[in-house]
């Protein structure tokens, strides 16, 4: 159960993760913390690395490995990063992560393309119920008195939908990439620092690279972004891969994907927002697909 349990520790992070993101982006804006955390996401696991193994790059991993990884960086954590913060900001965290519920089935179908990877019919339902228990709270309209910020457009629709391919597509080149040869946090280190390269390359071509390094000055946002990159780029990340490489593709991001569900008691907690008796039904179906995921 290794590869689930790791899937389940990953939605956890991310879960407490996306607090740091979304207290950070109203400080210094989304994509100047995404550009920041994954430094910090380099940093940290290059620390890890040298302490645990002594080196940075694994020295006997495979050139064929490595582009596997950094591909999986660039349509990850680049592309489809991109797309779905963006989708955020035009329609939406809710709608978006309704249409990003799609990835675990993405991620499904691009394993059997490519690696031939199949699945079990249990472990088929269990994704289906844990689906079908994200799809219920990401559905949930917003309590009375609550004003609806954003509004539908096909533009953020479509975003979303390629930020679910992008997320689905990515984790299944960086389990190609770690095959049997490169260790997880190896891999999540390679990954993160093409992925960190290009990002910031691409900030210098488009003319937001001053307005990163000028929003570093704002100390708490650079902090928020600090505690994003430990529970998302350093420990979520890392998780996630160990997720992939013990179990199958599908099931790990099922699993992966229940972070609204888990969000559920941060925003009551940290938010006072109030969340409604249908909200937790959503919540139960949802761990319950989980629960036979594990059983799987």
């Amino acid at each position: 159960m290794l590869g689930e349990l790791a899937a389940l520790a990953t939605a956890f992070c991310w879960s407490f993760g996306s607090l740091f993101f979304t207290s950070g982006g109203r400080e210094i804006g989304a994509l100047n913390v995404n550009r920041i955390r994954l430094v910090f996401g380099v940093i940290l696991l290059g620390l890890a690395l040298l302490i645990t193994e002594g080196w940075l790059i694994q020295p006997d991993a495979p050139l064929k490995n490595i582009g596997y990884l950094t591909l999986s960086g660039l349509i990850g954590l680049v592309i489809g990063d991109s797309f779905l913060f963006t989708a955020m900001v035009m329609i939406g965290p809710r709608l978006t992560l309704l249409i990003f519920s799609l990835s675990p089935a993405i991620a499904a179908v691009t394993a059997w393309i490519f690696m031939g990877e199949t699945l079990e019919l249990v472990a088929i339902v269990g994704i289906a119920v844990t689906l079908a228990g994200v799809i219920w709270v990401s559905a949930e309209r917003p309590m009375k008195g609550v004003k609806q910020v954003n509004q539908i457009s096909a533009r953020g629709v479509i975003l979303a939908f390629l930020g679910g391919v992008g997320q689905a597509v990515g984790i299944v080149f960086a389990k190609m990439g770690m095959a049997d040869v490169i260790n997880p946090l190896a891999g999540t280190f390679i990954r993160m620092l093409a992925s960190a390269a290009i990002i910031w390359v691409i900030s210098i071509f488009t003319g937001k690279f001053v307005k990163t390094i000028q929003a570093m000055h704002n100390k708490r946002g650079v902090a928020l972004s600090f505690g994003g990159a430990v529970f998302g780029p350093f420990l979520g990340v890392t998780l996630s891969l160990t997720a992939v490489k013990y179990t199958e593709a599908g099931v790990a991001m099922a699993i992966m994907s229940i972070v609204p569900v888990l969000v559920i008691p941060w925003v009551m907690i940290f938010y006072k927002e109030k969340v409604s008796i249908r909200a937790f039904m959503g919540a139960l179906v949802a761990v319950a697909g989980v629960f036979i995921l594990f059983l799987h």
